[in-house]
């Protein structure tokens, strides 16, 4: 069997990774596709990733030529972290891996795109596509990308290596690039968490787009402390620092279900630095932006309203009572699925019986 998986960015890797593994390892062959539109910095990280992993990679263009090459190739399969123009008219078969399961609408807007078939992450979400697109295929695998974490083959992490104290818990603050709370976050958040080390992984988006560059100063202030390690752009992946932190910092990003998903405390930032035409009259841009299935963050997070309210949340994850956890842990099977590490290989099968 022959599969092509469409990186329109980087970061949708991790979702595909533990799937190419899986066929793989069964004698199939797996190649990724990129896009040139990317800077060169981008370039050089992905053929890094590339070389490291000895994968098989063609580069195209744009979108444009990559329809024209997927109507004219030999392949059983062409797999998409997202959606892709004119999919409806692609004359191969055709699977949607959404590489995130957060809270934004765009998670369910996207399957309105003519896939052969959606890969979906636990029973309420492929309930509630199911309603929307009724004429849709969806298949409950789980959320592939967490695999790694629960069978154990993860990246480990020394602390050590990153320049952090073993001795001290970890904080991860994973935001996402919009809308993001980093722009709301103290100057000093280095020095006001001093007894923590803090790992912070951004999106790629704001660490190379350049209208996010107010992000990137506040990341270079942090940078100073010694108690603070940024991942790069090399480090796209966040399970290996999921793997090693001991509390998660998010805002309105699918990397809140992910920690929770291994029974740790998240703390939720509700507090967004918003551009001027999403407040006050244009405030339904944000709404529109962002799913109900939001609401959910309060139930499995501690909600951190203000920067100022992180400290006294911190404190209170560290109590966690067996009915919060209990609850946790049954939204988290219903957003995000079975969590058993078998969830690319669920994939991988269905991949096979059906190509």
């Amino acid at each position: 069997m022959f599969v092509y998986f469409d990186v329109l960015h980087i970061y949708y890797i991790p979702q595909y990774l533990p799937v190419i593994k899986k066929l793989t390892k069964k004698g199939h062959k797996c190649v990724l596709i990129f896009y040139k539109s990317q800077d060169a910095k981008l370039i050089s990280v992905c053929n890094k990733f590339i070389a490291d992993n000895r994968l098989s990679a063609v580069w195209l263009n744009d979108t444009s030529q990559a329809f024209a090459f997927y109507q004219k190739s030999e392949v059983d399969w062409i797999i998409f972290g997202n959606a892709f123009p004119q999919s409806e008219k692609l004359n191969k078969k055709t699977a949607l891996m959404q590489h995130g399961i957060g809270p934004k609408q765009c998670y369910y807007d996207v399957s309105n795109a003519g896939m052969t078939v959606r890969f979906v992450e636990g029973v309420h979400r492929k309930n509630r596509l199911q309603s929307l697109y009724p004429n849709g295929t969806f298949i409950d695998s789980g959320y592939a990308k967490l695999d790694p974490l629960f069978d154990y083959s993860v990246e480990k992490i020394s602390l050590e290596k990153l320049g952090l104290d073993p001795n001290k818990r970890t904080l991860l603050y994973a935001p996402t690039f919009y809308p993001s709370s980093i722009e709301c976050m103290s100057d000093h958040f280095a020095d006001d968490f001093a007894d923590y080390n803090i790992i912070i992984k951004p999106h790629f988006f704001t660490l190379t787009k350049p209208r996010y560059k107010k992000q990137r100063f506040k990341l270079a202030n942090w940078k100073k402390h010694t108690n603070v390690y940024i991942a790069d752009e090399n480090q796209f992946d966040l399970t290996p620092f999921i793997a090693v932190a001991d509390i998660m910092l998010s805002d309105a990003s699918s990397a809140i279900f992910e920690f929770a998903a291994l029974d740790k405390p998240v703390i939720w930032c509700d507090f967004y630095k918003l551009r001027w035409s999403y407040r006050g009259i244009f405030s339904f841009r944000l709404k529109g932006r962002l799913d109900d299935d939001i609401h959910y963050f309060n139930e499995i997070c501690y909600p951190a309203k203000h920067y100022q309210d992180l400290a006294n949340m911190i404190n209170q994850s560290s109590y966690e009572s067996d009915v919060f956890k209990e609850n946790r842990a049954r939204l988290i099977k219903l957003l995000a699925g079975k969590m058993d590490g078998l969830s690319a290989e669920r994939i991988a099968n269905y991949l096979e019986e059906n190509k």
